[in-house]
């Protein structure tokens, strides 16, 4: 298609080249091939079940890793807004009914009190109306309560990111999501030099907020834990945003000028990209719970921590011998065991391979980043899966994926999914260095195959969406993957504002 002069400078001020542009439009008008799959993950076929043996040496890996100063840093997806979190008490407000009709909502006036924002929510109620929630439920004024805590006027948590709401009563106050993480982040990643790395991801307009609260309590949660915290911030980069379309796959415009939307948490690559330390943690905002509900999510961090290390320790020595040339028959048959017990990765070929095409074929794929990826044993909560899946190459490899990569009408693809016993909480730890200790580029190891198409309503108009690959699905596709079991109560998500009020939030 013909770009007008204004588009070409639209892209210039992105940082998005022509090409991409034209790539993504393909994209929208051509779809996403299914991935193929070989079998779900199981313990014992892709999932790793810990023993007490286990955890005991990789602990002790972590503990040494930490002692012998290995750099570490948190990461912690937080863009975006809590309005979904809040989608309920939004419908209650815009509903025609004047009391609870429904059992969320019930549940959420008749335990008010439990919410650790109850104070600040009572005290808004006060400013707003001059009356306390008490007073205002007894009259049947809760639509006015709910005003309170979601629009601007009042607490605005409605607009306002996960990371800034009050999540949890602690002694003498409360604490945001925000403030929970650095709370867990010194519980198990203070380095040698007594300093905790974290990082957010946040969306631009919420900035401001975020430093502001990490610079008025960090200083507060560090004493505490006797570490100093080092926070840093990105925003997703304008260059990943990605080009909306019309249903007939032009470019869909407003005002004359081509439109983009955030390209999901796939963009978050890049920004992962950026960050600079041997061990990186990635968790989402929401997954958080209070000190005395912490153990167990302590205690397993620093086991997949341990399981890294202690992984990446021994593909860098086998890099390191690949790299000098081809290695005895012995050590060559190691390596393939290693690759196919310990990283699950499998090829139909291997066997006729010559010892040059098998020094070359291990060496491409111990050379690569790494993952350990806590998995929970499926108990009805939505997210995607862990799966052995096809890669392009014919290789078998440890993938995790959401449900729209997997095509359903399959009849044996839908019995793989029905046979799926696990779930990804997003409980990753990263390695994303090589053998020398060089970082690696991580958009190189995208499978941008894997990303998927949405259909939205702007403005009245239906488009189709871009998303690119998962941070975790594709975004992270031809990378080293290891699924570990960890228990249930290591994920304490919240999704909706309810969740709040199950004991490991109370």
């Amino acid at each position: 298609m013909k770009l007008e002069e204004s588009d070409i400078k639209t892209l210039n001020g992105r940082g998005i080249s022509i090409d991409k542009f034209e790539e993504e439009l393909q994209m929208l008008a051509d779809g996403f091939p299914y991935l193929k799959i070989e079998a779900p993950a199981v313990v014992g076929n892709g999932i790793s079940r810990l023993t007490p043996e286990l955890e005991k040496s990789a602990n002790a890996c972590w503990e040494e890793f930490l002692k012998e100063g290995g750099v570490v840093m948190k990461m912690v997806p937080a863009s975006g807004a809590a309005s979904r979190m809040f989608k309920d008490i939004f419908t209650f407000v815009n509903g025609k009914a004047d009391s609870p009709d429904n059992d969320f909502m019930k549940k959420f006036f008749n335990e008010i009190e439990e919410f650790a924002f109850f104070p600040q929510l009572n005290a808004t109620c006060f400013r707003l109306y001059g009356e306390s929630i008490d007073s205002l439920i007894k009259t049947k004024r809760y639509k006015d309560v709910a005003k309170a805590l979601i629009q601007p006027e009042g607490l605005n948590y409605g607009q306002l990111p996960k990371a800034l709401l009050e999540f949890h009563k602690v002694l003498g106050g409360t604490r945001t999501a925000l403030q929970e993480h650095l709370a867990e982040g010194a519980m198990y990643a203070a380095g040698k030099s007594g300093k905790v790395a974290v990082h957010f991801t946040v969306s631009e307009n919420h900035l401001p907020l975020v430093r502001a609260k990490v610079e008025e309590t960090a200083a507060h949660i560090g004493h505490k834990f006797g570490i100093v915290f080092e926070v840093s911030y990105s925003v997703q980069k304008p260059s990943t945003d990605t080009i909306a379309a019309n249903m007939d796959g032009t470019p869909y415009r407003e005002n004359g000028e081509l439109f983009f939307r955030p390209g999901g948490h796939g963009a978050l690559i890049e920004n992962l990209n950026d960050l600079d330390a041997d061990v990186i943690f990635i968790k989402n905002i929401d997954n958080v719970v209070p000190d005395r509900s912490r153990e167990s999510t302590v205690k397993f961090k620093k086991v997949i921590g341990g399981v890294l290390v202690g992984t990446k320790q021994r593909i860098n020595e086998y890099c390191k011998i690949l790299a000098e040339g081809i290695p005895s028959d012995n050590k060559m048959d190691e390596m393939i065991d290693f690759a196919h017990n310990v990283l699950c990765i499998t090829h139909d070929k291997l066997t006729t391979m010559s010892s040059e095409e098998k020094r070359d074929y291990l060496f491409s794929k111990f050379n690569r980043p790494l993952r350990v990826c806590g998995m929970v044993a499926n108990e009805g909560e939505p997210g995607g899966g862990p799966y052995l899946a096809y890669n392009i190459d014919g290789t078998v490899s440890p993938q995790i994926l959401e449900s729209s990569q997997i095509n359903t009408e399959d009849r044996q693809a839908k019995k793989m999914m029905k046979e799926a016993t696990h779930f990804n909480p997003v409980d990753l730890v990263v390695s994303t260095r090589d053998y020398k200790g060089n970082k690696f580029y991580l958009p190189e190891f995208v499978d941008k195959s894997t990303g998927f198409i949405s259909i939205k309503s702007r403005e009245g108009v239906e488009i189709k969406a871009l998303e690119l690959p998962g941070l975790w699905n594709g975004a992270m596709s031809d990378w080293n993957t290891i699924f570990i079991e960890v228990p249930a109560d290591t994920f304490n998500p919240v999704k909706t504002v309810n969740d709040l009020l199950r004991p490991a939030h109370q």
